[in-house]
């Protein structure tokens, strides 16, 4: 089958989902109808999964389970959709016996899903020891290099992955530190059992997934004392990242009092005013580095 991918987010894309979404929806789930729309023009199928859990004992966002249906009854002319439910506290519903009958409902068999799932597992094997050197998604999907800096410009940058490496919905955050001679460290370049023993430190289970990570993340940099401060980007109206982000700025304050810097986007966000916020906060940091 031919994969056909939505180009970059753009205004064009925003706007799309923005005039299709229900508005009390956050940014990621705008940004989401508009590619989906986007493709829908050029496709046969679009594949859009009930995403409930990516690990046992945890849940995604609840806007994101419920996507499938919001898109099948949103009033647009839709080609065929393929829903399937992937959810790690089930057997049934696990990801490989999920994407498994996905492809047999595309008209292929059992044993050519299965050995597409496993080719498809080692290449996520390989792209994960990619970002544990170090690199970004973003600079693998381009070939580039973080800046070669001192340890005193290493900054912690959380949020959700949807969030941190879309360079339009966050204005080019990354490159933007980039610029200002500092080397960015994203939850990916941890292992995941390692963010997983220091998430499991909380005093209550967090059942967040996403919000697991970003705690576990905080936790182990916290701890090790090896950044100069953490940014943290979130959507607004998003309700998991009330918790945590109020959860990490507490930490941050209580173990090292870290420079810590809460980014709330929407699609109101002018890039002007984040670029100030952003460059305040790094002489911030660099003005406590002289003192």
């Amino acid at each position: 089958m031919e994969v056909v991918v939505s180009p970059p987010t753009d205004k064009d894309i925003l706007d799309l989902g923005v005039m299709a979404a229900e508005q009390e929806t956050c940014l990621p789930v705008k940004v989401c109808y508009g590619h989906i729309l986007t493709l829908a023009k050029n496709v046969d199928c679009l594949f859009v999964p009930r995403l409930i859990s990516c690990q046992k004992d945890t849940y995604i966002c609840p806007k994101f389970m419920g996507l499938p249906d919001m898109i099948k009854h949103s009033g647009y002319n839709l080609p065929q959709l393929i829903t399937p439910t992937l959810n790690a506290r089930e057997r049934r519903n696990s990801w490989p016996h999920s994407l498994v009958r996905a492809a047999r409902e595309l008209g292929f068999s059992r044993r050519m899903a299965e050995a597409a799932w496993y080719q498809a597992r080692q290449e996520l094997s390989l792209y994960r020891k990619k970002l544990q050197q170090g690199h970004t998604p973003l600079d693998i999907l381009f070939s580039r290099c973080q800046p070669d800096v001192a340890s005193d410009h290493n900054l912690l940058l959380l949020g959700h992955p949807y969030n941190i490496f879309d360079e339009f919905v966050n204005m080019n955050l990354i490159n933007q530190l980039y610029r200002r001679g500092y080397r960015v460290i994203t939850p990916e370049m941890l292992p995941p059992r390692l963010i997983e023993q220091k998430a499991a430190k909380l005093p209550k289970h967090l059942f967040w997934s996403l919000g697991r990570l970003l705690v576990g993340t905080a936790s182990h940099y916290l701890e090790e004392g090896s950044v100069s401060g953490i940014i943290h980007v979130v959507s607004f109206g998003c309700g998991p990242d009330s918790l945590v982000g109020e959860l990490l700025e507490r930490r941050a304050k209580k173990v090292s009092q870290m420079p810590f810097l809460l980014l709330t986007l929407d699609e109101h966000t002018g890039e002007g005013g984040l670029i100030t916020r952003v460059e305040a906060f790094l002489d911030m940091i660099e003005w406590r580095h002289v003192s």
